[in-house]
């Protein structure tokens, strides 16, 4: 098996339902994020991907969320956008694009700040 994993970010606003305490108040942070995927085999070029083609589609799903109040999109409509969600979220819309029975998005990590975070995976 081989693993890549890549680390971009993107800036947005949240408050998280139901809960009792200060961060039911809106508050934004710079949002860490860590996509790992795996695949079986290498193509031709000897990659399991190009780091291009992960960096565009990570990008592209991450501009969706930059700069936004989470609480008002509607892939969070009723639900939580909290770092557990976001991660869960990125993971399944990032699949449906990258997984194509070789390569497939393994976990999704997302930091709130420099010492928590947040992993979604799939056994």
């Amino acid at each position: 098996m081989y693993r890549l994993k890549v680390v971009t970010s993107f800036a947005a606003a949240h408050n998280l339902n139901n809960y009792q305490g200060e961060c039911e108040n809106l508050h934004g942070h710079n949002w860490r994020v860590e996509v790992v995927v795996k695949a079986r085999e290498l193509d031709k070029a000897g990659l399991c991907i190009d780091f291009k083609i992960l960096k565009a589609e990570t990008k592209e799903l991450l501009a969706t969320l930059d700069h936004k109040y989470l609480n008002e999109l509607a892939q969070f409509r009723g639900l939580s956008p909290s770092s557990e969600n976001i991660s869960r979220f990125i993971f399944a819309e990032l699949g449906k694009k990258l997984n194509d029975g070789n390569v497939t998005v393994e976990m999704i990590t997302v930091w709130e700040s420099d010492f928590a975070c947040a992993s979604y995976y799939e056994e």
